[in-house]
């Protein structure tokens, strides 16, 4: 592993847009981004997607942008909306990022609160959204459209064109302006989605994402000869890091946001390393072993056979040890059997995975190397610029997030608080002084309000949310993600689980069940349902339930065990505001929402205790 380089500590360029045209003149005429155009794949050389972001930027020059100045966006993965962002940042305005499923009145908070001039939208439908809010945005002059045309927006080839007639008539306000970008300007305005409460706005610098680059590149973990596939929401900071190592490495990449289309395209596109949040493991976990299952008979032996060998294999290679002849010609055979099968899946190429925005369960993590696909788990926050801690290709440790990454400090306070300082840690949060004041030290130590430990190793394991750690009305400190990991690992019928218990005299949880899981079970035992919530009330799901939390249970000491739980009656989703676009639990949204549940569990036992 490289060691990191003098230049994590000074920065070897002064801004984002010096960054991306540096990019630009080294590889002009290779690949940068490859999409979906009318159903097909249309890739984007560094040469010619700079022509497109100088339109943009020029059209903004136009509109009258000055440094610092926001402009949002809001919509879906796509090329357009990184053309836009690198745009505005060459514009020297700074990004406000908006998710595509905020409502009407999120937006206009978002929008009002950082005083956004200008927004790119991908719909229709968004633009009706934020029209509908137009009396509380009174700063927000125009609509761009990224996709499509109608309503007073703006198209974004019009855009372009304005952009193109700026630059005739002032030649030199582009170079001008990237030149006028500092280091500690701000670039970007990234509202945290929040589990509770309103969102804040992010401060994040030049400097915050210029480090990320430099100290990815010093990782020397991926280089140009890779392909990146990137999903994820833009909107979301795990994202955005992906796109700053896009252009500082040269990574060709495919973007596309349709989670939908994300297996097909995988092998369509073949890309060799892809980030992505737990959910999407656990659910190609869980659809891998499901179809296993199905096939039944030799099939079904034979995979559980190459599982055990991967698994051998997996804990050879963690321990660095070189495997027995016989172990590698098992391992040959699984591979040839059953795991190439699985890689395929993915397009046949990955190298690896790398997994942020939630906790992963190692368990996963471990079912996919042994099936010879390396998930590395990362860790960092909005405030952090993402990437403060990640595990290596040659440095990894399933349960943990990794060492920290090369310039970047990492210290546990003595109430078991991790603390995070760097370059990439915020500026602060935008008109919220006192949130600030909470959040960092005097010397510059990010309160991340997560807890954790260090391994000798060096690596760091994230334990639990200190805001979500559970004292029972007994006084015994419990973190409810132990428990809600281990449910959820028990099998795919398990979707979300919430642990509730502070200030209770015992622990309870809410249980969200997997419908698919569920129904094909309750179908092989004759079982008929009408819908999701008829399917939580049958008393033979509670029982098989009940064995799953027993079988948890039975590993844990009598103040970590949940006494009763319930299953909800609806999925957790972002439609019902129970999930966070990233998929994190809004714990305290569920428990409000099932309060006169859980307040039952207690009544109805208290008598018992």
């Amino acid at each position: 592993m490289p060691a990191p380089r003098e230049v994590l500590h000074a920065s070897s360029f002064k801004s984002v847009p010096d960054m991306w045209h540096h990019r630009v003149d080294s590889t002009p005429g290779a690949e940068a981004l490859m999409f979906r155009s009318g159903g097909d794949w249309q890739t984007l050389t560094w040469r010619k997607a700079a022509e497109r972001v100088e339109r943009i930027a020029n059209a903004l020059l136009a509109f009258g942008l000055e440094n610092e100045q926001r402009c949002a966006i809001i919509a879906g993965t796509s090329a357009e909306w990184i053309l836009a962002d690198v745009a505005i940042s060459c514009a020297g305005g700074a990004t406000t990022t908006i998710y595509p499923s905020s409502t009407a009145e999120e937006c206009a908070y978002i929008l009002r609160d950082s005083e956004t001039r200008l927004i790119f939208c991908d719909s229709l439908e968004q633009v009706h959204k934020l029209q509908s809010v137009a009396k509380q945005t009174p700063r927000l002059e125009r609509i761009v459209l990224l996709a499509g045309e109608g309503d007073g927006a703006t198209t974004l080839e019009a855009f372009e064109n304005e952009g193109a007639a700026w630059r005739k008539e002032h030649p030199d306000d582009y170079g001008e302006r990237v030149a006028s970008i500092e280091l500690d300007h701000l670039a970007t305005l990234m509202y945290t989605s929040g589990t509770t409460g309103l969102p804040k706005g992010v401060m994040l610098t030049h400097d915050s994402w210029v480090y990320e680059g430099e100290a990815i590149d010093a990782l020397g973990m991926m280089n140009p000869a890779d392909r990146q596939y990137l999903f994820l929401p833009l909107s979301h900071v795990f994202a955005k890091v992906m796109q700053v190592t896009f252009i500082r490495l040269g990574i060709p990449t495919v973007v596309d946001g349709s989670v939908d289309d994300l297996i097909v395209n995988l092998v369509e596109t073949q890309p060799t390393w892809m980030a992505a949040v737990p959910r999407v493991f656990e659910r190609a976990f869980n659809g891998i072993v499901a179809e296993a299952r199905r096939a039944g008979g030799v099939r079904y032996a034979t995979f559980k056979w190459a599982l055990k060998v991967g698994t051998a294999m997996s804990e050879a290679r963690q321990r660095g040890q070189a495997p027995s002849p016989g172990l590698r010609v098992q391992w040959a055979i699984a591979d040839r059997l059953v795991f190439q099968k699985i890689k395929q899946r993915f397009g046949g190429k990955m190298r690896f995975f790398i997994s942020g925005g939630a906790p992963l369960s190692p368990d996963i993590a471990r079912f996919f190397h042994a099936c010879d696909l390396l998930v590395l788990e990362g860790y960092g926050l909005t405030e952090s610029s993402a990437a403060s801690c990640v595990n290596r290709l040659d440095d990894y440790r399933f349960g943990t997030v990794g060492p920290p990454m090369p310039g970047c400090q990492i210290r546990i306070a003595d109430d078991g608080e991790i603390l995070i300082k760097g370059r990439g840690v915020m500026k602060g949060y935008h008109n919220q002084p006192a949130e600030t004041t909470a959040a960092l030290t005097e010397d510059g130590w990010l309160r991340t309000g997560d807890v954790g430990q260090i391994l000798e190793s060096g690596h760091l394991r994230i334990t639990d949310r200190k805001k979500d750690l559970i004292v029972t009305a007994g006084g015994k400190n419990i973190a409810p993600a132990h428990f809600e990991q281990l449910l959820a690992g028990q099998s795919a019928s398990i979707a979300h689980v919430v642990m509730h218990g502070d200030r209770r005299p015992f622990c309870s949880a809410l249980v969200a069940i997997d419908e698919e899981a569920v129904g094909r079970w309750a179908r092989a035992r004759s079982l008929s349902f009408a819908n999701y919530a008829d399917l939580t009330t049958k008393p033979e799901v509670v029982s098989y339930v009940q064995g799953l939390v027993d079988i948890v249970n039975s590993t844990l000491p009598p103040f970590e065990q949940v006494r009763a739980f319930r299953l909800i009656d609806e999925p957790l989703s972002q439609d019902n505001g129970s999930l966070t676009p990233t998929l994190k639990v809004k714990r305290r949204v569920v428990e409000e929402r099932y309060i006169d549940l859980l307040d039952a569990i207690y009544t109805g036992t208290l008598a018992q205790v």
